[in-house]
């Protein structure tokens, strides 16, 4: 599935100032206060906070986002009542506004001010598909679906507690307010679910009614005379869209590098107690070790799964980045110069075809990119302005550090054996000394993990050689490189402090050992990125470090509960019907960006194991499923 590309909503005010909409001629809140108004319809339409204060997580999902005065006017709320859960606050909004037009559109709001802040702080390029954003520490979530309501709420994984229905006038909007949608919306939510919305029309009361909605009038806000509330019962029992929350929160975690790290972090944030194994004696000592790592989305043409996974998981990884403390990294952005004259052609018709916002990427002419970069470059490219470089092992330390007292660390310590019990996993040393014991295990330790499993997973361990450039090599680059540019290969500038210049790719080869010829190739690569950048370096002198990356056959991350390849499973299994391992987690095949896939991975993961709103759509965690490779096994006949 393609993602259509957004179309933002332009500013603009009817007659008496109220904010107005040219392409659905309508405004987006009541005259007589867009406030008092989401008080009046939402929160107390579905009796909030009363309801929200005895709950551990609460789910609210809403039909058009606006200008967000419903989620701010929520967030203002659950603030002050000072529950003792979770708020996820989950909206549609088809044409958002950009960063700029919403700052003026929330400015009148004066004692909203400093949450609206907070949100154009995170405010996203607006690039198509799911959002997550964190606030108050992470007890309040906001995850936007950018794009049409009747694509993206299909792909939605929640349970929903409490639904804004708050769309443009359903003539004017008639999507938003059709039954094909309110059944959707209906399939989100749990039993004795609440909805809300200033609207009364005959048609939208039929199809609530035919969708198990119990629907009372009550005195509207302002000139309407009526709205609507409605409650679900009776709600068939189904299988669930995701597990419940788990009595027990605690795991053991194994590896220390991003990903095991990244969701040590996550899980604490929930209230879980982790106990993290790593067999060196600090973190990131294996692919996560490198001085500095390069941020970057893919893009492709097609949008294909792999680039929207990519393109999510890299803004998410902006916004974690920014709210840690402590971590060495530099959003200086980064130039992903042409291939050739084939692939600069591409990259234009990709632009072209996409039409994503600039401050997302944009294509640079080969002259526009020589004056950003200060030096002869073979063809123009992509210009990605958020991206940048970053050093993972500072990355790994500040997750540690934010998970607090909750994320208790073994280093120096091998896990060589699991067991299971009726009701724990087990975790053994070399020696049968039992580690600790946990609901759940969580394999974060790349190309190892399958000394841990009866049964291999398709895992191809990726040798890759960075090498370091010499001081004389920052000093003879006038200007000096204030950006990543990468190609085949990369380099960062010394703002990074060691300039990297990488990496080698080999499939399949797990030697440690330096190699010179290697370290050829890396100037290789640095002479196609800055021709006769590397013509007075000696290969021989140069010192650099070798990681294992680890990825799976189709590039993507395993993410998920691995299948029990054991059981009895026939080829007409789906990945809902598959036995699985309970309590048996995967966050594994980060590959060559790590640094881009583990934060969102790890929320992921996170998500999945407490049972909250996924943060991604539901084909993109399908198409992480570590069960993926079982699957299609099974389907071409042989277990």
């Amino acid at each position: 599935m393609m993602s259509s590309p957004l179309v933002p909503a332009e500013p603009a005010a009817a007659g008496d100032g109220t904010p107005y909409s040219a392409l659905y001629d309508d405004v987006y809140h009541a005259t007589h206060g867009a406030l008092t108004q989401a008080r009046h319809v939402f929160l107390a339409g579905n009796d909030l906070p009363a309801r929200w204060n005895s709950a551990d997580n609460f789910v609210i999902c809403e039909t058009g986002f606006g200008l967000g005065l419903n989620f701010l006017t929520t967030w203002q709320a659950w603030r002050e009542s000072k529950p003792r859960g979770r708020l996820h606050f989950v909206s549609v909004e088809k044409h958002p506004f950009r960063r700029d037009d919403l700052t003026g559109l929330l400015a009148p709001h004066a004692e909203l001010a400093s949450l609206s802040a907070e949100l154009l702080q995170q405010w996203p390029p607006l690039t198509p598909g799911f959002h997550r954003l964190h606030f108050d520490g992470g007890q309040v979530t906001l995850t936007l679906l950018l794009g049409d309501a009747q694509v993206l709420l299909p792909q939605l994984v929640a349970k929903v507690d409490a639904v804004y229905l708050d769309g443009f006038t359903p003539s004017r909007n008639p999507e938003l307010w059709s039954p094909v949608l309110l059944a959707t919306i209906t399939r989100l939510c749990r039993t004795r679910a609440t909805l809300a919305t200033w609207s009364v029309t005959g048609e939208l009361r039929r199809a609530l009614e035919d969708s198990g909605w119990q629907l009372q009038r009550r005195p509207g806000f302002a000139n309407k005379r009526e709205m609507l509330v409605g409650q679900l019962e009776n709600l068939p029992v189904l299988r669930s869209a995701s597990p419940a929350s788990p009595p027990r929160r605690k795991a053991i975690v194994i590896g220390a590098g991003l990903a095991g790290t990244a969701i040590s972090e996550r899980l604490a944030n929930r209230g879980w107690q982790v106990e993290l194994f790593e067999r060196h004696a600090t973190p990131a000592q294996e692919a996560s070790g490198n001085p500095a790592g390069i941020l970057l989305p893919h893009l492709a043409k097609d949008d294909a799964l792999a680039a929207r996974l990519s393109r999510a998981c890299y803004l998410y990884a902006l916004r974690r980045l920014a709210d840690l403390t402590d971590v060495r990294w530099s959003p200086c952005g980064v130039l992903q110069v042409a291939r050739d004259a084939v692939h600069e052609t591409l990259q234009r018709a990709t632009m072209q075809q996409l039409k994503l916002p600039t401050d997302f990427v944009a294509f640079l002419k080969q002259d526009a990119a020589e004056a950003l970069i200060g030096r002869k470059l073979a063809h123009g490219g992509w210009w990605f302005p958020g991206g940048g470089w970053v050093s993972p092992g500072s990355v790994c330390a500040a997750l540690l550090g934010a998970g607090g007292p909750l994320v208790h660390p073994h280093f120096s310590t091998e896990v060589t054996a699991l067991r299971q019990t009726a009701e724990d996993w087990l975790a053994f040393d070399v020696n049968g000394k039992l580690l600790a014991s946990a609901p759940h295990v969580i394999l974060a330790n790349a190309h190892a993990a399958n000394k841990l499993l009866p049964k291999a997973l398709p895992l191809i361990p990726i040798r890759g050689q960075i090498s370091y450039l010499p001081d004389q090599f920052q000093e003879s680059m006038r200007p000096p490189l204030r950006h990543v540019v990468c190609r085949a290969g990369y380099i960062t500038p010394p703002a990074a402090g060691t300039i990297c210049v990488g990496a080698s790719f080999d499939s399949g080869d797990t030697d440690l050992q330096i190699r010179s010829a290697d370290h050829v190739g890396n100037l290789q690569r640095l002479d196609e990125l800055l021709p006769g950048a590397a013509q007075d370096i000696d290969a021989a002198l140069l010192d650099g470090r070798v990681g294992l990356r680890t990825a799976a056959p189709d590039r993507l991350p395993l993410i998920g509960t691995l299948p029990d390849t054991e059981a009895v499973a026939g080829n007409a299994a789906t990945l809902d019907s598959l036995p699985r391992r309970a309590g048996l987690h995967a966050l594994l095949g980060l590959s060559a960006r790590g640094m881009v896939w583990a934060p969102l991975a790890a929320e992921l993961l996170a998500s999945q194991l407490e049972g909250d709103p996924l943060p991604i759509e539901r084909e993109l965690a399908r198409a992480v499923d570590p069960a993926r490779f079982h699957l299609r096994a099974l389907r071409r006949g042989r277990n």
